[in-house]
């Protein structure tokens, strides 16, 4: 079975997203969308110290206001979207690998193994 794709207006609405919120206290320590095969499906995935001060529930509600803003509106889906600690256990493999910087990098991860996990494929924009 072929994997959904990720589309460029996805990596585009992502970058986006990671970029609005650099503009507010919920700082991005790390960005990605993140390929399930279990699933079939690409998750954004973000992690920032936020989660772990605020709780996921007021992380989706605040991430929700900056899709929902008129500049234009994100075609995003919150469905589409995992928050996390930085302290999360795919956040702490892909750090002994990768490292981006603040800046927002687009690193295309395919088919690589960390520590004996296979990571099949992730779209990355931040890791710290």
């Amino acid at each position: 079975m072929d994997k959904t794709a990720l589309v460029e207006r996805d990596i585009q609405e992502g970058k986006e997203l990671v970029e609005a919120l650099d503009e507010t206290e919920f700082k991005v320590d790390a960005s990605l969308w993140f390929y399930s095969s279990d699933s079939d499906e690409w998750r954004l995935l973000i992690a920032s110290p936020f989660v772990e001060e605020n709780g996921p529930k007021r992380s989706y509600g605040f991430i929700r206001s900056v899709l929902t803003r008129p500049s234009p509106p994100s075609e995003i889906s919150l469905k589409n979207i995992s928050v996390l600690s930085p302290k999360h256990q795919l956040i702490k493999l892909l750090k002994t690998t990768i490292h981006t910087g603040h800046d927002i990098a687009g690193i295309r991860f395919t088919r690589n193994v960390i520590n004996n996990t296979l990571i099949d494929d992730a779209y990355i924009y931040r890791i710290l």
